[in-house]
């Protein structure tokens, strides 16, 4: 029996929260027999790819299909969205600008901050994982999700694996993963239905407003899509002071 080869890796700054504790932020060796493809070591020590934004073997840029090599040495980095690293080979199209997503079914309270924020965010409890991956490919739209090997799937191109449980620890890793805080334009999207919202007349909205919100409100604004009506309410501060402390970037 042939004695395997090694290869020896070091992941960078986040891709660290997919590995053992032993393997942060350090070279370690990876035992391989024949030729498998970097992509598929990559996943199977526990990364995603479409957290993978450079791998560098040998010093050398390379794509997913590069098969290793006995004594290789990779280094393997996460998305460069703010940072143009056009110049070295890239495994994904330049960094995004206008950015959509479509969500898992864990995510649903980031979902309605994302729309909040203005991001066209697509989500629905009952969708499993082959609709999420078509969605995706599709509607060229970034998965966000909870569950690492939904992530793992051969068409996904762009996805990411939120951390945290807590809704304003995830809106702030979205906006710094994807560089999105000049895209933000809040209270332009339904946090119901995802569709976009604008300023109506009052007359064409009052036979669907409360007595007392006819009374004290004149200005209103209503989703294209479900029709839900929205105006300045006492709940508009709060919101209001959310979007501010997600602006500031941490």
């Amino acid at each position: 029996m042939p004695m395997p080869c090694h290869a020896y890796f070091r992941f960078y700054e986040e891709l660290n929260d997919f590995l053992h504790p032993s393997k942060h932020k350090k070279e370690f060796p990876y035992a391989f027999q024949g030729t498998p493809s970097v992509k598929h070591v990559i996943e199977s020590i526990g990364v995603p790819h479409p957290e993978v934004d450079l791998i560098l073997v040998n010093g050398r840029s390379v794509g997913f299909e590069y098969r290793l090599r006995d004594g290789d040495r990779i280094s393997v980095y996460p998305v460069f969205e703010s940072l143009d690293i056009s110049p070295v080979i890239r495994l994904r199209p330049k960094p995004l600008r206008n950015s959509a997503f479509v969500a898992d079914v864990h995510l649903g309270r980031l979902v309605r901050m994302l729309r909040l924020l203005g991001f066209d965010t697509l989500y629905r409890n009952d969708y499993d994982d082959p609709e999420i991956v078509r969605i995706a490919a599709e509607q060229t739209r970034i998965i966000l999700t909870r569950d690492r090997h939904l992530l793992q799937a051969g068409t996904v191109t762009r996805g990411y694996w939120v951390r945290s449980g807590v809704v304003d620890v995830q809106v702030r890793e979205v906006l710094r993963r994807f560089d999105l805080y000049s895209q933000i334009r809040p209270f332009k999207r339904c946090l119901r239905c995802n569709g976009p919202v604008e300023e109506t007349p009052k007359a064409d909205v009052f036979h669907l407003l409360e007595p007392k919100t006819k009374l004290y409100y004149d200005r209103f604004y209503q989703c294209r899509h479900c029709e839900q009506v929205f105006w300045k309410g006492t709940h508009f501060d709060k919101l209001k002071g959310k979007v501010e402390r997600w602006r500031r970037r941490a």
